[in-house]
């Protein structure tokens, strides 16, 4: 017998579930070996009965309509001090601030964590989603991780099911379509995996999003990598391709790799060329490029494929275009955020602060890289 101990929320989301509200069905990743990944090492995989999901929904329902009923329907709220808290116990407070941050954000979405939410049973995630959609009758989109192999086992019925029942959005971390990468990087899936379970995804009419990850092939596998992605993501036509450019974090089983000379970091013109030549070998399909993070150098790469190809490749050409300097000021600009893309160095202010701390850090083609993986570290 499960004794709830109140609320919880997991440690990470995807950026564009920075609004939802997080419910917690598995705690951590049952599969955890990804050599990049620095996220649950050390972690016991573990799944969150139904009860326990469903006490969590509730909490936050009655959460909400307590903020609402002081508020008197006041939408959205700004208020983190109201009058009932006094009237609430420890193990409440989370599901309080979950409510205000939810309310915040417009009630718009919610996301199942953590890692791999498809893995529970098909009826336990049909009858979680049906009770979210009965609390929650105006929510636009429930969304969740999931891993290719875990939905490689559901059949299509189970997959219908769960649309079905209101998950509108998964989020895969593809990271590459090379098979030689995959098992580099110890990502327990293989390219036919990836794109057998993207397809079923779509075949269910549950929207789909591929995480790729520049950078990760290093460069023995860079052109493979970028390729051979291109060519998975091509046979799948996911609505979404999200850019996650490499970063090597210190606790990571790749930064041990990468200290003892087994994978070589490639450097930004490397990664920038790489994005190009991936960009470059997608068809011109209905799915949008979203490139929405620090750790990427082109924050302004973003479109569907279909009518923005040719622009989002121009935009990589105008940074091959930079002097060295001018290439070197863009990194920089970038990674503290200046900058989004070339275009915005022509803005004379955020220019010259650019070009301000790059000659503070005396920063050279030699150097730029170190700085700026050094700089990377912090975002991830």
């Amino acid at each position: 017998m499960n004794i709830y101990s109140g609320f919880e929320q997991g440690p990470i989301r995807p950026p564009s579930e920075a609004s939802s509200l997080l419910i917690r069905v598995t705690r951590n990743c049952p599969w955890n070996r990804c050599v990049f990944c620095p996220v649950y090492k050390g972690q016991k995989f573990s799944r969150r009965s139904v009860d326990e999901v469903i006490n969590d929904i509730d909490a936050v329902a009655a959460m909400v309509d307590k903020i609402f009923a002081e508020t008197g329907g006041t939408f959205p709220d700004n208020s983190s001090d109201h009058k009932f808290l006094k009237t609430l116990e420890d193990k409440d407070m989370d599901a309080y601030y979950a409510a205000v941050h939810w309310i915040n954000g417009g009630m718009e979405s919610l996301f199942l964590q953590d890692a791999n939410s498809l893995i529970l049973k098909t009826e336990d995630l049909v009858t979680i989603l049906n009770h979210i959609n009965k609390r929650f009758p105006f929510l636009k989109r429930i969304t969740s991780y999931a891993r290719s192999v875990t939905i490689d086992k559901k059949s299509d019925d189970e997959m219908k099911a769960i649309a079905d029942a209101g998950l509108k959005r998964i989020h895969i971390g593809m990271e590459s379509g090379s098979d030689n990468v995959l098992e580099m990087i110890d990502k327990g899936a293989t390219r036919y995996i990836h794109v057998k379970a993207g397809v079923k995804v779509k075949k269910a009419g549950i929207s789909l999003s591929e995480y790729v990850m520049p950078g990760l092939g290093g460069k023995k596998y860079s052109h493979e990598h970028a390729v051979e992605t291109a060519s998975a993501l091509n046979s799948i036509e996911p609505d979404f391709i999200r850019i996650r450019t490499l970063a090597i974090l210190e606790n990571t089983p790749l930064y041990d790799l990468w200290l003892s000379g087994k994978f070589e970091k490639i450097s930004d013109m490397e990664a920038a060329k790489e994005l190009k030549l991936f960009i470059e070998n997608l068809k011109e399909m209905n799915s949008f490029i979203v490139s929405d993070h620090i750790l990427n150098l082109f924050e302004d790469i973003n479109g569907n494929l279909k009518e923005m190809k040719a622009d989002m490749l121009s935009k990589i050409e105008s940074f091959f275009s930079l002097s060295p300097q001018g290439q070197i000021v863009y990194q920089l600009g970038r990674r503290t955020g200046l900058f989004k893309g070339v275009d915005d160095m022509k803005d004379i202010s955020r220019y010259s602060r650019a070009l301000s701390m790059s000659e503070k850090l005396k920063l050279t083609p030699d150097n730029v890289d170190h700085v700026i993986s050094e700089m990377m570290k912090r975002f991830v």
